[in-house]
């Protein structure tokens, strides 16, 4: 079962505008849920099939400094965000990224019995208006069901390799 938890619009300048959080359980170990998470190959097979995710080094990392860019390839347009992972413990890793959103995206997991509780927080602002009022009006819900659209996936890809 998925959990979405949307926290309401923040009016504070110093806070996130946006911030989607959602819960997942899924009967893997914790080992294999931070491989899913964190494994390039593995993220590419629950990303949203037409969100990207490339090293901006020559190999791939999530230890903290490494970089990464996520593009969402649209017809026409491929925004692009820059991201760093700015926190990374065994079962933490949170990027941090600039470009159309800027934010984080914090991923924990830990183990509960024989499975692994997961939570993904989202939490950005979008500093062009016209991007703002575009994505408040037509991407917010379709963010919040993609973004529960690859917790499932990510939860099928590690219930199938146990």
């Amino acid at each position: 079962m998925i959990e979405i938890y949307v926290i309401a619009t923040s009016t504070n300048p110093m806070a996130p505008s946006h911030c989607f959080q959602q819960a997942i359980t899924i009967h893997a170990s914790v080992a294999l849920v931070e491989h899913c998470v964190t494994d390039l190959a593995s993220m590419e097979q629950w990303l949203n099939p037409w969100l990207r995710c490339r090293p901006l080094e020559n190999r791939w990392s999530t230890q903290v400094g490494a970089r990464s860019q996520f593009s969402l390839r649209l017809p026409g347009w491929q925004p692009r965000l820059a991201s760093t992972v700015v926190e990374r413990s065994p079962n933490t890793i949170v990027w941090k990224f600039d470009g159309f959103f800027s934010g984080q995206d914090r991923w924990q997991w830990w183990a509960r019995g024989e499975d692994t509780e997961l939570i993904n927080r989202f939490e950005f602002t979008i500093p062009n208006a016209l991007v703002e009022f575009g994505f408040n009006h037509l991407a917010s819900g379709w963010t919040r069901a993609d973004m529960t659209a690859q917790l499932q996936r990510l939860k099928k890809l590690a219930e199938t390799q146990t």
